[in-house]
């Protein structure tokens, strides 16, 4: 029977451009992105702090299979995948993310905004270190 791994977003800032943390899991460590916490509204939002079941399924947005994050209240479609920016659009700041959990190998600056950066390769580790298989994500 395979064991459920267990991984932490630790999330060290929030603003404006974005809720910064950093990824634990197996050993390693990746630096994340997401939206600035507003009170979990749907597409605006970082999601609560709390534990949550993560599985390997297809995404029809992107075509392709990656992790979802299940059980969150009142969202859904919670992908972990590559973005760059997560800013606030409603004050003028740039975001590819619309509530889901960015992975960067640092972090930075890109367009003058806060930023994770090598994000393909960073989700790629990620995924591999993973062997696709489900996991829980704690987020504190």
């Amino acid at each position: 029977m395979y064991k459920m791994n267990s991984v932490t977003l630790e999330r060290v800032e929030t603003g404006d451009q974005g809720t910064f943390g950093v990824l634990r899991f197996d050993g390693a460590t990746l630096f994340t992105g997401e939206l600035p916490d507003r009170g979990n509204a749907s597409n605006l939002s970082c999601i609560p702090t709390g534990q949550y079941d993560c599985k390997w399924t297809y995404s029809p947005a992107f075509k392709r299979m990656m992790y979802i994050v299940t059980g969150v209240d009142h969202r859904s479609g919670i992908r972990i995948h590559p973005a760059n920016l997560m800013g606030d659009t409603t004050k003028g700041f740039k975001s590819h993310l619309y509530g889901c959990i960015a992975l960067g190998k640092k972090t930075g600056t890109l367009a003058g905004q806060r930023a994770v950066l090598a994000s393909q390769p960073a989700v790629r580790l990620f995924e591999d270190a993973m062997d696709r298989q489900p996991f829980k994500l704690e987020i504190i």
